[in-house]
Parts: structure tokens; sequence; C-alpha cells
């Protein structure tokens, strides 16, 4: 008999996990169906698409105030879709607010949810640990000491591996990539990297572009180039970059892992990005901004003394973040000038790199996650 899987992925990251793991599904067994929210990749993935997540994907209290009927639109939506078209299995991808709730209707429906990619409860609000765990069969978890707080609390947990570990990799070769994008092979280019959501693109990128011209100023031979994430137009960046003519920036609609591999240093969003560049190996710094008032909120919740997930793992500051009333463009600028410049400084991040990489596990998380899937379908 068919089986039938709705996913719920809520951004770029999520939509580009969730499509690895139909694609290995697929190949394991050729009589699943997929539907639910996503974008993309999962709709490249053959995956019936009812909500696109590009739509909806923000970050900070104050933005999901800002789209919150269109939200709730899409969580309704998701709703009635248990109730009309019931599967035999949720996945949820990360999202968690939004993935939370509609936990909740499908326990109430009886329909079997895996959570996929960990809720960061063990950064702010611990005690939702146990509510989470009152709405899923299973936590499938990515980062290696995730696994021992969800077995303290009782909540069944299994980690399956980074899928980062499998996915961070180019498809092009360096030579190709640099020929493609139109860059000089004997000048350094510098990664800017603002994230994945229309916010992160109206928050960060200005800071991000700001430090690019002062950068300039002390290296005027420098190149920049920007990936366009899938959930993004290139339109939204058109208004930023004509501010800037004097920068030679390629704006680049490609894996974000070919675009890397071009790039000396990065100035990159908090995010799973800072995780990617880390397992390139690629020395960078942490930029990120939200409203004033989410940041208001949020820095009295937040536990941890981080907030680049590269640093998080590495459980000590590696790479330099630069947050809120922090992300001064100048700052910014010298510390990518040192990564450059300052050769012991550059070789100690890059080993502090690899160790973060060791630190993921081996490759095969995807793989396991599937298997995982098949079992709970089972």
């Amino acid at each position: 008999m068919t089986k039938r899987i709705m996913i719920s992925a809520g951004e770029a990251s999520g939509d580009m996990h969730a499509a690895n793991i139909v694609n290995a599904l697929n190949k394991m067994n050729d009589s699943l169906e997929f539907y639910g929210m996503g974008s993309t990749n999962l709709r490249k993935a053959n995956m019936d698409i009812i909500i696109d997540c590009a739509d909806i994907a923000v970050v900070g209290l104050f933005e999901v105030l800002i789209h919150y009927r269109k939200i709730m639109r899409a969580l309704n939506t998701m709703r009635e879709m248990l109730r009309n078209n019931p599967p035999d299995l949720l996945i949820l991808v990360d999202y968690q607010e939004f993935n939370f709730k509609l936990a909740q209707t499908a326990k109430a429906l009886g329909i079997k949810v895996l959570f996929y990619v960990s809720p960061q409860v063990w950064a702010w609000r611990q005690h939702r640990v146990h509510k989470i765990g009152k709405v899923i069969d299973m936590m499938a978890v990515i980062l290696p000491f995730e696994e021992k707080f969800y077995q303290d609390a009782n909540v069944p947990v299994r980690f399956v591996g980074n899928p980062l570990t499998d996915e961070t990799r180019p498809n092009k070769d360096k030579a190709s990539c640099f020929s493609e994008y139109e860059l000089d092979e004997n000048k350094t280019v510098i990664g800017l990297f603002p994230g994945s959501r229309r916010g992160e693109i109206q928050r960060v990128l200005p800071i991000q572009l700001e430090a690019a011209v002062k950068l300039v100023a002390q290296k005027p031979e420098l190149q920049f180039i920007i990936p366009i994430a899938s959930t993004l137009d290139r339109e939204i960046f058109i208004p930023h970059l004509s501010k800037y003519p004097q920068l030679n920036i390629k704006l680049v609609k490609d894996l974000p892992y070919n675009v890397m591999q071009c790039c000396d240093s990065i100035i990159i969003a908090s995010g799973t990005a800072t995780l990617e560049v880390a397992l390139m190996g690629i020395p960078s710094c942490i930029t990120y901004r939200i409203s004033p008032l989410s940041y208001f909120i949020l820095k009295r919740m937040v536990t941890i003394e981080h907030i680049g997930l590269v640093n998080i793992v590495a459980e000590r500051g590696i790479v330099k973040e630069f947050i809120q009333h922090e992300a001064q463009p100048q700052d910014i600028a010298d510390e990518i000038i040192r990564t450059l410049d300052d050769g012991e400084y550059r070789i100690k991040m890059v080993n502090e790199l690899n160790a973060v990489k060791d630190k993921l596990g081996k490759t095969g998380g995807i793989d396991n996650m599937a298997e995982l899937v098949l079992e709970m379908l089972e």
C-alpha cells in the first residue's frame, strides 16, 4: 500500500534538508507520496507543495507579529490538510513555533509525528522540552549534545547525524565557478551571506554592504559575491546593491557551496550557514540584527553565551559575532582584514573549524533519517 507523508518545512535550510530526505526515501521505497509546506527544493523533489514557505519565513518576535495573519493562514491550511487528508506520518522540520502548533493538531488526530532538527530549547525556555515531548512520537536531532538533553527529559530521541556533513560540498569545480561568476582568480574574494529570509535582507545586508565599503577603502582590489537563497528572488537585492555602484559585487543564484569555495573569507548572517561555512573550512565573522523589540525580549530569555551555531557546537567563540548594536561596519571590516592578513590567526581559525567538523560526525545523516522515517511508517 502507498504510504503518505506530510512535511512541514518553514525555511530555506529546512526545505533543503527535507528535499534530501525525500530523495533518499524515494531510492529506498518508490511507493511513498509527499505533500505539505516547503519551497524550491521540495518542489524539485516532486513533493506536492500546499504552502510555499518563502512567504512566511521570518525571524524575531516583532517580525512574526507583522506577518502573523499570513502565518496563521498557512497554519490553518496545514491543519485542515491534516484533518481532511491525513498522512501516515507528519515530518516537521525546524520552524519551531509553527510546527509545535501543527504537532498539537496532529497528536489530537492520532497522527504520528516525527520532529527533525530540534527547536533550540536548550538555549532558551528549556521547560518547553516537556511540552514538545507530549505532542511528538520521535525527536530526530542533528547536534550531538542534543540527544542527552532530550533523554534527560524522557522524550523519545535519536541522534541521526548532521545532514550538513552530507550536503556541504560543491557540485562544480572551483575554476568553473570563477569563470561562471566572472571572478578574477588572482584577486581576493569576500562572500556576503545575508541570510535566506526577506527580513534578513532588509536588516543584515545593509550592514554587510557598509562593511564592504570599509574593506574596499583598505583593499581596493577586493571582489564580492552574494549567493541568492532558494527562497529569495534576485529583485529583492537590487535596491540595496544600487546604492553601492563602487562595489564589485556578483549576485549569484547557485548552490551556496559552489559560491563558498570561491571565497577567501565570508561575512555571514547567523544561522545554519555558519556551520556550512565551518564545514567548508572558510574563515568568517557573523553579523546579525533583528528588530529592537525582538532583541530586547530575546536578550533576557536566551541562556547561552553565543548565537552562532558554529560557536555553539565548538562550545567557545571561534568565530567573532557582531550582533545588533555591535554590528558596526568598521569592526566587521577589521575582522575580515585580520582573517586575510594575519596568517597565524587565519590558520588557528581554520584548525578550530576543522574541530567543529569532527564534532558533527561522519556522513550518512540523511540516510539515517530516511531509515528512521521508514521505521516509523512500519
